[in-house]
């Protein structure tokens, strides 16, 4: 009888955090290709060439975490009609739209340090900057063994608050909101779990997965740094999919993004 009450108050003080979180889709970009092979898969093997770039935006009742920032800011402007790649509205500007700043912002996580997710990484210099100590290390000590890091992006970090992580983190400390370990695509790759109230589970994919087809196929990109670190990375993801039930968003996955609700608007 003790046990169940206490399960009981835990779910209702669980429920009453959860009421509290919100989360905000930005588009940070776009990036098309002619050819996907470098991805771990054939052009035949999916139509898709177009990739959907995001930010994030979780609000919770101790703080705000930016969640990946998006192309380097210097590809902001109309959209070239040739340009593979393209950024049309700041996540700085879409942010001031909502009457924010960076300041306004606690922490400051990215998937991996990947030049289109770390684009803004720069201006968020005063926040509290969660990372893995693998990736940290990778980014700011050995970023030339990997022609997709540009450290310029996000140099501003190197002497910011941070909290090297090894392994799972709990953002908030109630469960809410949790950085999950998934390296291979990058030495510190994580994924980012929400508990949100009506939508349910979430969990965002980092690059875990650039396209369903990845999914589909168990495909890892050629410049991935460990192909079977990232096999283990999904299937630790997968299973966590099974147990929780949660919703998987492909964060590059443009067919989504046209579904979702973008930022003023949120996820509870």
């Amino acid at each position: 009888m003790r046990k169940m009450l206490l399960i009981g108050l835990l779910f209702i003080l669980s429920s009453a955090v959860r009421a509290d979180l919100k989360l905000f889709v930005f588009d940070c970009g776009h990036l098309a290709f002619a050819d996907i092979s470098n991805f771990g898969l054939s052009n035949a093997e999916t139509p898709v060439r177009e990739l959907f770039v995001p930010c994030y935006l979780i609000e919770h009742d101790n703080g705000r975490l930016l969640w990946d920032a998006g192309l380097p800011l210097d590809v902001v402007g109309p959209r070239d009609p040739e340009a593979t790649s393209w950024y049309e509205n700041s996540i700085l500007d879409q942010l001031l739209a909502m009457d924010l700043t960076p300041r306004d912002v606690r922490f400051a996580a990215f998937s991996h340090f990947h030049y289109d997710h770390v684009g803004a990484a720069n201006a968020f210099r005063d926040s509290t900057i969660l990372i893995q100590e693998t990736e940290y290390v990778a980014a700011f000590e050995h970023a030339e063994d990997n022609p997709v890091f540009r450290p310029p992006l996000y140099a501003a970090l190197q002497d910011a608050n941070r909290i090297l992580l090894n392994g799972d983190h709990d953002v908030f400390g109630d469960g809410t909101v949790r950085i999950i370990s998934a390296p291979g695509h990058t030495p510190g790759h994580q994924v980012l779990m929400l508990q949100l109230e009506n939508y349910g589970p979430l969990i965002l994919s980092g690059d875990l997965y650039h396209f369903e087809a990845s999914r589909r196929l168990r495909r890892t990109p050629v410049f991935n740094t460990d192909a079977g670190q990232t096999l283990e990375s999904m299937d630790k993801v997968e299973a966590l999919i099974r147990e929780t039930g949660a919703t998987f968003w492909i964060e590059h996955n443009q067919e989504l993004a046209n579904t979702l609700n973008l930022a003023p608007a949120f996820y509870d």
